[in-house]
C-alpha cells in the first residue's frame, strides 16, 4: 500500500471511528480507545512537537497510525463495518461546519496563554 492509499484509508478510517465512537453497541474498551484516537488526531498538541526535526512528524506518522489500528482491533467488525457504511453514505465530514467541536481545544489553549501570560507578569 502506498502513501496515497494510506492517506485515502485514513480519511474514511477516523470518522468511522468517531460513528463508531457513537454508537451504543461498541464495547466500553474500544470506546475509550476511540476517544483516546480521535482526540489525539484532532488535537494540536501532539506528545512530540513537531518543531523538534524528524521526531515531531515520526511521531504523527508512527502514533496516530498505531491508535488507529489498536481502535480498529477492538471494535468489532460487525459495528465496523456497519458504521463505515455509514461514513461512506453521508457526507457530514465534508460539509459539516460545527465549530463547536473545536470549543475543547480552542479553551486548553486559552488557558495555556493565560497562564503563560500570568507567569511572564510575576
Amino acid at each position: 500500500m502506498n502513501l496515497k492509499d494510506r492517506a485515502r484509508k485514513l480519511k474514511t478510517d477516523i470518522p468511522t471511528i468517531f460513528y463508531s465512537l457513537k454508537d451504543k453497541d461498541t464495547p466500553l474498551t474500544a470506546k475509550i480507545a476511540a476517544g483516546i484516537t480521535i482526540g489525539y488526531a484532532l488535537s494540536p498538541i501532539d506528545l512530540v512537537p513537531d518543531f523538534i526535526p524528524v521526531l515531531g512528524y515520526l511521531d504523527d506518522l508512527i502514533l496516530l497510525p498505531a491508535f488507529i489500528a489498536l481502535t480498529i482491533k477492538l471494535i468489532p467488525k460487525d459495528i465496523w463495518e456497519k458504521n463505515k457504511k455509514q461514513v461512506q453514505n453521508s457526507n457530514d465530514f465534508e460539509t459539516a461546519k460545527k465549530w463547536y467541536y473545536a470549543l475543547p481545544i480552542i479553551l486548553i489553549w486559552i488557558l495555556i496563554i493565560l497562564l503563560l501570560i500570568k507567569i511572564i507578569w510575576r
